[in-house]
């Protein structure tokens, strides 16, 4: 998956990820099979593993390299890499850069160096620092999988042995717009009164996702006026600033939300206003949020499927182990659009 400049991104994004782990280990069991080795360690898994590298076949072993441990998500996630990748027969060695890209670029290089390393699956804290990283494991036939696209680790095209992944920032965005106009046409007859609350500057994705969420929503329905647009990071600031933005434009009632905060931020502020708020859409989908679906007080959530990437990114990573010297593929990060009755 592509996650780019801001920590408040990275973070947010990796607490959608922990919604992967709980799926994950209903359906695998990590007993056995998987190992764990913090901050690039290679104890236990050493000997068998170089001897099969040495004898020209690559160990069973995924060396999984997030951002950081530190990130509860992250280290939900790893838990679930491990479940997965158990059931598959692989063990797992989890390093933790610790948000530091010369920490994450060192610790590769030790595994992969050492023959430890059958294969590398990467969230990078830096993709200009891991170039040189990516080029060796390549030039050993190391099979790696690592986010965003081929230019941000320097490369001019996609790469023997390397797959990307992405998130498609304009197709989220759109599928937020196209929502909120559905919405708007069902309930309100095409006319709306909207509020944008968007994330705030320096989020990963903000620029695509604005434009195409605006350019949707009047595409679907070109009756309706954005009338405020809001910055919003916390649910507690959000309701604060949406309740502001009512006293101001008070026929407000279709709300746009790029986050699950300011979701909760607008029915706070809508219901201490004691207004009713028709069309609410979000993007984000934690279980809150979900049930909020279920309920009818969000008319329809659009999330990432970080389930389904998890599982598409290691089964392509395991299948090019066989054949490393392909040219990997570009992955994007599938999306889920959840309304009442789903």
């Amino acid at each position: 998956m592509n996650i780019r400049p801001g920590r408040r991104r990275r973070a947010s994004i990796a607490v959608a990820l922990a919604t992967v782990t709980g799926l994950l280990l209903a359906a695998c069991s990590s007993s056995g099979s998987s190992s764990t080795a913090a901050a690039g360690s290679t104890a236990g898994n050493t000997a068998g593993s170089t001897a099969g590298s040495s004898s020209g076949t690559l160990p069973k072993t995924l060396v999984f390299s997030p951002l950081a441990l530190a990130i509860p998500a992250m280290k939900q996630l790893s838990v679930g890499v491990q479940a997965y990748g158990g059931a598959k027969g692989w063990k797992i060695q989890v390093q933790d850069p610790n948000y530091s890209a010369n920490t994450q670029a060192t610790q590769l290089n030790d595994v992969i160096g050492s023959g430890v390393a059958g294969a590398l699956w990467i969230i990078a804290v830096q993709p200009s620092a891991l170039s040189q990283s990516l080029r060796t494991a390549q030039s050993k036939g190391i099979p790696a999988l690592t986010n965003g696209v081929p230019s941000d680790y320097g490369f001019s095209g996609l790469q023997p042995g390397i797959i990307f992944d992405v998130i498609d920032y304009k197709a989220f965005g759109t599928a937020l717009g196209q929502q909120l106009g559905a919405c708007i046409n069902k309930k309100l007859g095409g006319n709306a009164e909207v509020l944008y609350a968007s994330s705030p500057v320096g989020t990963a994705g903000k620029a695509e996702i604005d434009s195409s969420a605006v350019a949707a929503l009047h595409a679907t329905a070109p009756k309706a006026k954005i009338v405020s647009t809001l910055l919003e990071s916390s649910q507690t600031t959000a309701q604060t600033d949406i309740g502001n933005a009512l006293q101001g434009h008070p026929g407000i009632n279709a709300v746009m939300s790029t986050t699950d905060e300011a979701t909760q931020g607008a029915l706070g502020a809508f219901a201490a206003a004691g207004k009713t708020l028709p069309c609410l859409v979000d993007q984000g989908g934690d279980a809150q949020v979900l049930a909020q679906v279920k309920s009818g007080q969000v008319y329809a959530s659009v999330h990432l499927n970080f389930q389904g990437d998890m599982i598409q990114s290691f089964n392509a990573l395991a299948a090019m182990q066989s054949n490393p010297k392909a040219v990997g593929a570009q992955l994007t990060v599938p999306q889920q659009v959840i309304t009442a009755g789903q």
